[in-house]
């Protein structure tokens, strides 16, 4: 509290009304000061009145402290002068009066220089000094002239203590405090209100507060400040029934709240987000006319932001006075916290036509706002600026502008900042990781990642969080098991956001029941927790399991929000559950007024179309209420490809052409739905626009990873160094799957071949080439996880099934829509995929 407090003015300052008893009469040295102060002289005996010919110490005691209270230190380095010629005999009142004035007047080396010269001092004279080194933030050398003070013998009065707290809290050594309250005690100053604010205040910043609550009883004459230091102390230390209850008790014994008061009871009521209660104390800060103190706006402005309510905040922000940068940097850092960026680009325009100079805290929030819009131009300019004001190399600074180069994934000037930053932390790294997660380098990622640990960089909650991220997105599941192993270890082991992180990534690497193990494992859950597992759940085949985690989430009172849904419609979509994915759409429309995006009437037009309703998928679509985007139509045609529907199936594509002519995707679906068809000419003519063009179609894809390293293969690949094993393996799958009652599809080979090549050419497929080198070099037992890059055909498909059966082993296949569990001769899918 004191810290912040313009704290009250010390009686030992005031020196009229004190050590008047003093008349000791002191010859001072006129060294040091003579030639420094002396051409003052003339151009200030004309604006005051000097003493007559007799030497009046008084007199001179009153004009230096008139010069204190107007803030004229010229006038008082005059006096000075004039006192020196005429001998230099001020007695030890009159001293420390010109001591205070050099304190007051933040010339702390003149200050110094003086009391060094004093042939006599007493404890005003320490005490005014050691403010002095506090003002000066030269808190080690006013904590040793304490203790020359106590080593001294000089008095160790209440003023004494209350400088010497506040000093400590200053330094952060609050926790110090203790050892003075002894010596308070033994003094019998612990009742004293100066003494025991100053206690309140040391205490409180350790979060002791049942012993500042002991010494605030313990005060006999509590006043204004007293109060005011308790309710700030509850406060700042999360007690805010206790601060809400303190300020009762204030106002009925009659005393009036300062602007502190009321700035740390909005707080509480913040804390309790007692949004009423806090309009009333903004009422009284209104009548008392405080709502214009800085300290008592700025809590208003974190009020009303913090309860979401942006206008009110935009509102009170206009009443307060804005000579300051810290309500201007406030407001730009909430608009662009709530995704109001404009307005805080905006805000800044209007803060530099008021001729307020920005610190480093507003560029940094005014970049992280061109961040989120990905104003790379606004960025560039706003980088340009900083370095002409010298901020370039501040690191709040430093990393928001490294965020907006990753965000506008120029991801090489990000790390050419990184590069250069003279004082890395986590937050410098932390950028870095999630620029390149989002980037999609995630191996990037994790190369930092390991850097950083090299470096001996504590890792946090958004390092791992990340770092899980990048390995979902490469299904790299050996490698987050390890990083999951790192998090048991620390303190994030339970964190929700790590935790939410884990169930993503054992989902997306094909483990749906690690998912569901750390989902279970978690202290508390929130909507991506659920979302998490819904969406996991869906993704592997699963829908009724993750209909059922709606439920049950819906049972635990967590609202679901636009995700849910698309995972909830996701999931019936995967499952065929044309009815209920039905009755979601409406439910979330109706029962919870969420307006369906784009997202939901893919899922939608998806779950129509695959269900054999391409006419209803299609009425639909021309009833979206917005223009249907790329998605929408390519899920249409993806249904029309597998029901075989050329007509709808080259309207669709027509459709997205229209909006990308070069979308690779549907190239292909629409030369696979001709192929289909046997329209060999027609598949020619795609093909041929695909050469026009310049698309190409992207080649089959799988890969799967072994102690660490990733193999991939592309369809007819020969070039593995395993070839030879590879093929004996695929020779031998080959023959027991014929046993078995394997059948070649020959219509899943969308080429004009006869049927001998075309087995051929389904036995080379990636996923084969990867399974049978997993067979070769995976532990016997242990599952099989392969990643496609494209959809898994009808052919590969029915042999995994019937390979899991002949090898006895669990088969996953992740491709680019779900997840494909084979066991026992079976699939998660139910063939419905």
């Amino acid at each position: 509290m004191i810290r912040l407090f313009s704290y009250r003015t010390l009686p030992c300052i005031n020196f009229l009304t004190h050590c008047r008893k003093s008349n000791a009469w002191i010859c001072f040295s006129q060294r040091y000061f003579s030639a420094q102060v002396a051409q003052l002289t003339q151009q200030c005996t004309t604006c005051m009145e000097l003493p007559s010919s007799e030497f009046n110490s008084h007199a001179y005691a009153t004009m230096l402290q008139d010069c204190i209270q107007n803030g004229d230190p010229t006038s008082g380095k005059a006096l000075h002068s004039e006192i020196l010629k005429r001998g230099g005999c001020l007695d030890l009142f009159g001293y420390n009066i010109l001591l205070n004035m050099y304190v007051k007047s933040e010339l702390l080396c003149d200050a110094i220089k003086l009391f060094d010269e004093l042939p006599e001092r007493n404890t005003i004279s320490f005490v005014t000094l050691i403010q002095g080194y506090a003002q000066s933030l030269r808190f080690v050398e006013g904590v040793e002239l304490f203790s020359r003070l106590h080593r001294e013998g000089h008095e160790l009065n209440p003023f004494v203590f209350s400088a010497i707290l506040k000093l400590l809290v200053s330094m952060g050594w609050g926790e110090l405090g203790w050892t003075l309250h002894a010596c308070v005690c033994k003094l019998g100053h612990h009742s004293n209100a100066f003494v025991g604010t100053a206690l309140i205040d040391a205490y409180s910043v350790c979060g002791q507060v049942d012993n500042a609550s002991e010494i605030f009883d313990g005060i006999v004459c509590k006043d204004m400040v007293s109060w005011t230091g308790m309710v700030a102390c509850y406060s700042e230390n999360d007690c805010f029934e206790e601060a809400l209850g303190a300020f009762s008790q204030m106002r009925i014994i009659g005393f009036k709240p300062n602007n502190f008061t009321l700035a740390g009871v909005l707080k509480a009521c913040l804390g309790l987000e007692a949004f009423s209660a806090a309009k009333g104390v903004h009422g009284c800060a209104l009548k008392t006319r405080y709502e214009q103190d800085l300290y008592v706006g700025v809590a208003l402005l974190e009020l009303y932001t913090k309860s979401g309510d942006i206008d009110d905040a935009q509102q009170a922000f206009e009443e307060i006075p804005k000579k300051d940068v810290i309500p201007w940097s406030f407001m730009i850092a909430r608009y662009a916290q709530s995704d109001r960026c404009e307005e805080a680009v905006e805000l800044f325009c209007q803060m530099r036509q008021a001729f307020v100079v920005p610190n480093q805290f507003t560029f940094a929030s005014l970049l992280q706002a061109c961040a989120t819009m990905k104003g790379l131009d606004l960025g560039k300019q706003i980088h340009s600026h900083v370095l002409k004001v010298g901020l370039n190399s501040d690191g709040f600074v430093y990393n928001a502008l490294m965020d907006v180069y990753a965000k506008c994934l120029r991801m090489e000037d990000s790390m050419d900042l990184f590069l250069e930053s003279p004082n890395r932390n986590d937050v410098t790294w932390n950028t870095m990781i999630v620029g390149y997660v989002q980037s999609g380098d995630g191996e990037k990622a994790l190369k930092l990642f390991l850097d950083m640990l090299e470096y001996q960089v504590c890792a946090t909650e958004v390092t791992y969080s990340s770092v899980l991220r990048a390995c979902a997105s490469l299904a790299a599941m050996d490698l987050g098991v390890q990083i999951h192993s790192l998090t048991v270890k620390t303190i994030y082991n339970k964190n929700i956001v790590v935790g939410n992180a884990l169930i993503d990534m054992y989902a997306k690497c094909g483990s749906i029941k690690d998912a569901r193990t750390i989902f279970d494992t978690l202290n508390e859950r929130d909507e991506v927790s659920w979302n998490a597992m819904i969406s996991g759940y869906s993704t592997h085949g699963l829908g009724r399991e993750a209909l059922k985690f709606f439920e049950m989430m819906q049972d635990m009172k967590c609202k679901p929000n636009k995700l849910t849904f698309v995972g909830v419609l996701s999931a019936c979509s995967n499952a065929g559950l044309l009815d209920q994915g039905q009755a979601y759409f409406n439910s979330m429309v109706q029962d919870y007024g969420i307006e369906p995006c784009i997202e939901h009437y893919t899922c939608l037009v998806w779950l129509l179309g695959r269900s054999g309703h391409l006419d209803k998928a299609f009425k639909l679509i021309k009833e979206i209420p917005f223009e249907p985007s790329v998605m929408v139509w390519r899920a249409l045609l993806g249904a029309c490809v597998i029901h075989n529907d050329v007509e709808l199936g080259r309207i669709s594509a027509q459709r997205v052409f229209e909006m990308e002519p070069q979308d690779e995707a549907t190239h292909v679906l629409l030369s696979n739905i001709y192929a289909t068809a046997r329209r060999w000419g027609n598949v020619a003519s795609v093909r041929k626009n695909m050469n026009r063009k310049g698309v190409k179609k992207e080649p089959g894809l799988s890969w799967i990873e072994n102690q660490g390293i990733v193999h991939y293969f592309t369809v007819g690949d020969t070039s593995h160094p395993e070839m030879k094993l590879i093929n004996g393996m695929l020779e031998s799958l080959k023959m027991k799957t014929r046993k078995a009652g394997y059948v070649p599809n020959h219509n899943a080979v969308l080429v004009d071949v006869d049927d001998d090549e075309k087995e051929h050419l389904l036995w080379v497929h990636s996923e084969r080439l990867a399974l049978a080198y997993g067979l070769i070099k995976m532990p016997s037992g242990s599952p099989i996880r392969i990643i496609k890059n494209l959809r898994i055909c009808v052919d590969c498909h029915a042999a995994m099934k019937l390979i899991s059966k002949v090898v006895q082993r669990d088969i996953i296949i992740r491709d680019m829509n779900r997840f494909h569990h084979f066991k026992d001769g079976v699939c998660c899918c139910g063939d419905y995929w």
